[in-house]
């Protein structure tokens, strides 16, 4: 049999030009994603196998609106352009925003590589009214031109038998300045390249003459020969927008008598979801709808309205009984529970964990049959399987955000909330696309931090990392309620009201210290921001799913084996003594012999000026202990305060953290203070191991993930204190609003000196 011969394509275009769409439906299942060699910009390849006679590989290059250098998924992409081995660009151009996407075509022309333009969603270009001649555009471009909807999965064959046609030709770079005044100075850099018998030389002449930084730095050799042309870039601009007005733009005409539709479907919702006062409620809404759908377990509240649930759905199997300390309900609750109706994410992930309880609980039924030890039992059931299972526990969740989160993005509303966003927090500098990663957090900081890959550059993805855990995911709360519930019992206090203020607490201190670190430790200048709004259409479920898949590939990739080592790490600590034996799961009470005990003693004095330190006397320990098992899953703090009241009590293990907690505060000499300082420290430090292994899998600087992490424990800490000091010992906001006030006062002096600096290094010589 004859082999196939191998082609490499790549699909280059502006963001939201549907290039991502196109390559899910040519590649399919065999699609794949990982990172590019050194940054953290997605690479993703694929397979194109409807070619009998070729084997066809597909690169969809990040979306960029230009080669010239600005961000890591530009460098990304010329790199990748300019490199050997590649057969064709197929050019993805959306023919509803004809114009704009042109002047990246025109640039795609000065490479001495096979070209193919992929005109799409051409479907919502006839529902507008209008049409392209493509023979006339193939003309001008001096390329092919493929109407094609890689929605519907039109004209994809016709697209790839003309890309292999186009692979199989020579083609010289041609460039839309070389008829004009730029005729004669192009010629002559072009000399200087074709000399040095340099790869695609009109394009790095172009390059050289823009005065590129890129172009310098590689070729400092060659680029420094080209006699330098006033204003080139600029003028260069000027001449490819004219080419495209003059001379591509009339190849798009509106049919007759359809003139008055220029005010397309999309526009004319754009008037209310970009509208100055209606767009930020419609936000709200539509995020208030997702993570109830993902994350509620009082789907719309109906339960706390008074529906009554019973006792909740009790589950269609039980095993165990006589064999196990209880029988086992793994799929107790699936559906709704005594509080009120689960939310699609919740059921699915429950759904998943009853699974995964049946396999472990069949083990340890298994393992018992056989004599084994217990610690074996505990080791393999409680530390190994419930590492996997913490892993495989998240997904559900995690694909089931990326699911709605996906289906807004494919639809275009995404575009439309950034546009808005930035409006508002530019002001602040910061960039309004930081903004949606960050309130992804309210529902899960594993996706949230997941979602920074699409942000433009590695400060921005590093800033908005930080943050994001200040944003109360959904595992938090249980440790807000469980504190100010018992503090409710206890003083009186109001537990709605307080747990409302540490949300809006948490969302202000991420927005605080995104500022800060803007003027000081992470400086760049704010990015423009350019953003194609595309047409509305029609999410296609085959691109949704295999962008959720993707994320959860990412996820399992990456922090499988820190969620792993570190549960069975802290099972070890909490089951065996100093001494290295084993604590019976039976004898609670020997808990506070166990390792994580007495580490959590010896921590114990280090979170003294938080308020939850030595001040609570010999049971103060429990706070630590517990804070350490958070650093796991946020679940587990309130799953060990019950643990450490019963050893406190002297009873059994307590369910309810509101009930824990008032046990522990029963043998503690706690403070409102205290106690508060250890919701925020909760709140603000490192959020888990699975969202630990999330950043690291998205920082591609050790130095900056290190860096990350000691930040999350130093706000925690410090915070945490002032917070503690500021409500136990009112005569200390003497001292602490003045200090926040220098402190501020110094951030802004360091931020005008750095400007300073900056604007005498960036001017001319």
């Amino acid at each position: 049999m004859e082999e196939k011969e191998t082609l490499s394509f790549a699909l280059a275009g502006n963001p939201n030009c549907g290039k991502t769409t196109l390559f899910n439906s040519l590649t399919g299942s065999t699609a794949y994603v990982g990172n590019w060699p050194g940054v953290t910009v997605e690479k993703r390849e694929g397979q194109y196998k409807k070619d009998p006679a070729h084997n066809i590989n597909v690169v969809d290059l990040p979306g960029i609106y230009s080669l010239s250098p600005y961000s890591n998924e530009e460098i990304v992409s010329r790199d990748f352009l300019l490199q050997e081995g590649l057969d064709c660009i197929i050019n993805v151009v959306d023919a509803t925003n004809f114009e704009r996407n042109l002047f990246f075509t025109t640039q795609l022309l000065e490479l001495d590589v096979p070209i193919v333009v992929a005109l799409n969603m051409t479907d919502v270009l006839k529902k507008n009214g209008e049409e392209i001649d493509v023979k006339a555009l193939s003309k001008k471009l001096g390329v092919p031109v493929v109407l094609i909807s890689a929605l519907h999965m039109e004209g994809l064959d016709e697209l790839m038998k003309a890309a292999v046609i186009e692979s199989h030709k020579q083609r010289k770079g041609r460039s839309v300045c070389e008829k004009s005044d730029l005729e004669s100075v192009i010629g002559e850099a072009y000399k200087v390249y074709k000399e040095e018998d340099s790869r695609h030389p009109l394009f790095h002449a172009i390059k050289a003459l823009e005065e590129d930084e890129i172009e310098f730095k590689k070729h400092a050799s060659k680029a420094t020969k080209v006699i330098s042309y006033k204003d080139f870039e600029s003028r260069s601009a000027e001449i490819r927008y004219n080419y495209i007005k003059n001379e591509l733009l009339p190849t798009k005409k509106i049919f007759k008598g359809e003139e008055k539709k220029k005010a397309t479907f999309s526009d004319k919702i754009d008037k209310v979801l970009t509208h100055k006062w209606f767009a930020f409620p419609i936000l709200v809404l539509v995020l208030f709808l997702v993570f109830e759908l993902v994350f509620s377990e009082d789907l719309f509240f109906l339960g706390a309205f008074g529906v009554n649930f019973g006792e909740g759905y009790p589950g269609f199997i039980s095993f165990g009984e006589g064999i196990l300390e209880e029988a086992v309900v793994p799929f107790e609750g699936l559906i709704w529970t005594s509080g009120g109706i689960n939310g699609i994410g919740i059921m699915l992930q429950t759904a998943v964990e009853g699974v995964c309880t049946i396999i472990t609980e069949g083990i340890r039924m298994g393992l018992m049959s056989i004599s084994s030890p217990e610690w074996v039992i505990g080791f393999l059931c409680d530390g190994v399987l419930a590492g996997v299972f913490a892993v495989i526990g998240f997904l559900p969740v995690i694909m089931c955000l990326f699911f709605f989160f996906s289906i807004l993005e494919d639809s275009g509303y995404m575009a439309r909330v950034a546009y808005a966003l930035d409006r508002v927090f530019r002001k602040f500098g910061i960039n309004g696309k930081i903004f949606l990663p960050m309130v992804m957090g309210l529902g899960c900081s594993v996706p949230a931090i997941l979602n920074t890959k699409t942000l433009g550059s590695d400060k921005e993805r590093l800033k908005t990392i930080r943050v994001i855990p200040f944003f109360t995911c959904s595992a938090k709360l249980p440790v807000i309620t469980a504190v100010t519930g018992a503090l409710a019992a206890a003083i009186g206090l109001n537990a709605s009201l307080t747990v409302l203020g540490l949300y809006v607490f948490g969302m202000a201190a991420a927005v605080t210290a995104v500022i800060i670190m803007n003027k000081t430790t992470v400086r760049e200048p704010i990015t423009p921001f350019i953003m194609e709004l595309p047409a509305y259409h029609r999410p296609q479920l085959r691109a949704v799913l295999a962008h959720v898949w993707d994320k959860a590939k990412h996820f399992i990739k990456k922090a499988f084996t820190i969620i792993l080592f570190t549960s069975v790490l802290v099972w070890i600590l909490s089951n065996f003594t100093w001494t290295f034996n084993f604590i019976p799961t039976s004898e609670t009470y020997n808990l506070s012999d166990s390792i994580i005990v007495g580490i959590g003693r010896f921590m114990q004095p280090i979170f003294t000026p938080c308020g939850f330190g030595s001040q609570l006397g010999s049971n103060g320990y429990v706070f630590s202990v517990a804070a350490l098992n958070g650093l796991i899953a946020k679940e587990n703090v309130v799953g060990t305060l019950g643990s450490m009241g019963a050893v406190l009590s002297g009873g059994e293990v307590i369910t309810e953290g509101a009930d824990a907690m008032s046990a522990i505060l029963a043998n503690t000499n706690w403070t409102l203070g205290g106690m508060i300082g250890y919701v925020v420290f909760n709140l603000l430090t490192v959020p888990c191991m699975a969202a630990v292994g999330a950043a690291k899998g998205t920082i591609s600087n050790k130095k900056s993930f290190w860096g990350t992490i000691l930040f999350w424990l130093a706000t925690s800490y410090i915070v945490s204190t002032a917070v503690y000091l500021m409500i136990d010992y009112v005569w200390t906001l003497t001292i602490i609003i003045p200090l926040f006030a220098l402190a501020l006062l110094g951030v802004g002096y360091y931020d005008k000196k750095k400007k300073k600096e900056e604007e005498l290094q960036n001017a001319p010589n």
